[in-house]
């Protein structure tokens, strides 16, 4: 049992202290605002005393000092060579202060600042998905002492090995395996299974799972850093920080819009012969819809996939996935079940299968081998006893030597057995299928052979994907030998393949592909150099928290590879609409400044207009965290 400390009592917080920090959050964050409603009101008062004179110095004042602001802005990014949205903005205020339009530029201000409080609530609404697995993360555990009394603890303080106690309704804090009967979980925020799942005593519940209603014992085989929920928690955190794409997206088209709004503007001043008629046009330039159609629709898309089980690290992963060109995918985990069964077992040397299942089962009970893991479920279903293994030596990824019943047995390869004994025959296998070889004091004792399952949806997928326009290749990189990758590769209806890669040759294969972006789709430690060499790595991460998902640009929250196709999705019909609110915005802003090139829209009526333009973006934007799921027609996403 190892030493725990108890969790400090938390500081009491009064009432009022706790509404006294949280005004002064707001205020922070919303300054701009707060100090443009301020002046705005500061204006009406000496409007109603007869102080009228005093609104230009107060307004044009203030006006002024947040364009000057705001174009110290400007200057430094044009200095870093960042060309933006912010010349608009500096456009608009300074030339309705230069007319002397000065309710019309406060009206712009409060625009501005309005449009980023829209922004801020926006995104806030489109995050709610990925802000409930950070406000979910467990924080406490109830840790079973040495006489059995319970003891409340940080679930940071838990170690491998200790008994905790989960209570019904609250929700398993680290990995563990269950000790008492068998109960049911909620596994809805781990894997996003609908309905509850039944575990059995010995059987693993990660953390995130939420108890059913009786009361369960379990003791802990991982730390809370390294289990599986908070690795999940830790993938959304770095979702919502990486934001990057959304100014590239918007500036892409800043300076053609800044363009013409200068020319209609320009050409309004020429044929009126009123400066006053550029400032009303350059008002209805302000760039609000630029600035807000992008963020929202990219956040609201990384919303709608962690809903569906898939967290993206950034915006960039999506617009990646909406333009990529090549697919490509591991084999073992990926496009197979990555639990191997056995078929088949071939006895030699007067044994029977029976005795050497349990020979084998026995020397291998030891090892960590997902080949090892096969043998004695094998041996469990036929319901047989293992006997004790002394010595057992296991040669990394060959096989594996141990003393079992007084006699030596070695279970692995067929090269490596060929080194144990004096004839280790080839045994004949089909496409898809491994053999493993037993030897026993030195004879060849036979074959266990073994299938690694197609996955039942791989093929309908690897169909979507190619019914998908743009996606001009699919194809499959695996260590495994040419019989067993054309046999996989068939299955699902792959024709581009390459076997016997080590995890340097399929980084190579992926940096060599031209038609590019690329996606990798891979699972175990093994794809995680690929997955981080592709432009999008999608990692298979339902099984927990690996290399593979620290080091690929999404995870997959449930073991279901159609979820690649919904990934794509979500990507292309995110970029969509965030191109779609932006040329919204600017339609509507190019004729409105038509219009006012006419002298038809004041400056004042023009500021409030652009207002709901501005709505109109941000609206179209937050469809996407409706978006629906991936459907058999791909087509509907292109």
């Amino acid at each position: 049992m190892s030493v725990v400390k108890l969790r400090p009592a938390s500081k009491t917080i009064r009432p009022h202290q706790r509404a006294r920090a949280g005004a002064l959050r707001l205020a922070r964050r919303y300054a701009l605002l707060i100090g443009t409603m301020v002046i705005g009101v500061l204006g009406g008062i000496l409007a109603v005393t007869g102080l009228e004179q005093g609104l230009p110095w107060l307004f044009g004042g203030y006006c002024t000092i947040v364009g000057v602001g705001e174009a110290v802005i400007m200057v430094r990014q044009m200095m870093a060579r960042v060309f933006g949205i912010d010349i608009l903005a500096v456009l608009a205020i300074g030339s309705t202060v230069a007319v002397g339009e000065y309710v019309a530029s406060l009206i712009i201000v409060v625009m501005l600042a309005g449009g980023r409080a829209l922004e801020d609530f926006a995104e806030g609404r489109a995050e709610a998905e990925l802000s409930a697995l950070l406000d979910r993360e467990p924080r406490i555990a109830h840790l079973l002492t040495g006489d059995d009394e319970i003891a409340d603890v940080d679930v940071g303080a838990v170690a491998v090995g200790d008994r905790i106690v989960v209570r019904s309704g609250e929700m398993v804090p680290v990995d563990a395996t269950l000790e008492s009967e068998d109960a049911a979980f909620d596994l809805s925020s781990v894997s996003g299974e609908s309905m509850p799942v039944t575990t059995h005593r010995g059987e693993i519940v990660y953390s995130g799972a939420i108890n059913g209603s009786t009361v369960s014992t379990l003791r802990t085989i991982a730390t809370a850093a390294d289990s599986q929920y908070q690795g999940i928690v830790a993938l959304v955190r770095r979702a919502a920080e990486n934001k990057a794409p959304v100014v590239r997206l918007a500036d892409r088209y800043a300076l053609p819009f800044t363009a013409v709004a200068v020319v209609i503007a320009a050409v309004a001043w020429m044929i009126s012969g009123d400066p006053k008629r550029a400032a009303e046009v350059l008002v209805l330039a302000t760039p609000c819809p630029l600035v807000l159609a992008a963020p929202v629709a990219f956040i609201g898309g990384m919303s709608r996939s962690a809903r569906v089980g898939i967290v993206m690290k950034g915006g960039a992963v999506l617009e990646l996935l909406a333009r990529a060109r090549t697919v490509v995918f591991d084999k073992t985990g990926t496009l197979t079940t990555g639990t191997p069964t056995i078929v088949r077992i071939r006895p030699e040397s007067g044994l029977d299968a029976t005795q050497l299942l349990r020979l084998a089962a026995s020397a291998e009970q030891y090892s960590s081998h997902v080949l090892a893991a096969s043998i004695a479920r094998a041996a469990q279903l036929a319901k047989l006893t293992l006997l004790p293994a002394e010595g057992a030596v296991e040669k990394e990824a060959r096989g594996v030597d141990a003393r079992v019943d007084g006699r030596l047995v070695s279970v692995g390869s067929r090269d490596f057995i060929a080194t144990r004994c004096t004839a280790a025959p080839s045994t004949p296998i089909s496409g898809g299928e491994l053999a493993i070889y037993v030897a026993i004091d030195g004879r060849f004792g036979g074959a266990i052979v073994a299938t690694d399952p197609v996955r039942a949806n791989a093929r309908d997928t690897i169909a979507r994907l190619a019914a998908f326009e743009g996606i001009g290749s699919i194809r499959m990189l695996t260590g495994d030998s040419d019989s067993t990758a054309e046999h996989v590769a068939g299955e699902v209806g792959i024709s581009d393949l390459r076997a016997r890669c080590l995890p340097a040759d399929k980084v190579e294969a992926v940096r060599a592909i031209d038609d590019r972006p690329v996606i990798m789709v891979g699972d175990g430690v093994n794809d995680a150099p690929v997955l981080a060499a592709a432009d999008v790595g999608i990692a298979m991460g339902a099984r927990g928290a690996s290399a593979a998902s620290e080091s690929a640009s999404a995870v997959l929250l449930l073991d279901d590879i159609s979820l690649v196709v919904s990934a794509i999705v979500i990507g292309r019909r995110s970029v969509r609409i965030a191109l779609q609110s932006i040329w919204i915005g600017i339609g509507l802003s190019v004729g409105l400044m038509i219009i006012a090139a006419f002298g038809f829209i004041p400056a004042v009526v023009g500021a409030a207009l652009q207002e709901v333009v501005d709505l109109a973006t941000i609206l179209n934007a937050l469809r996407t965290v409706r978006v629906p799921r991936a459907t058999p027609s791909a087509k509907l996403s292109s």
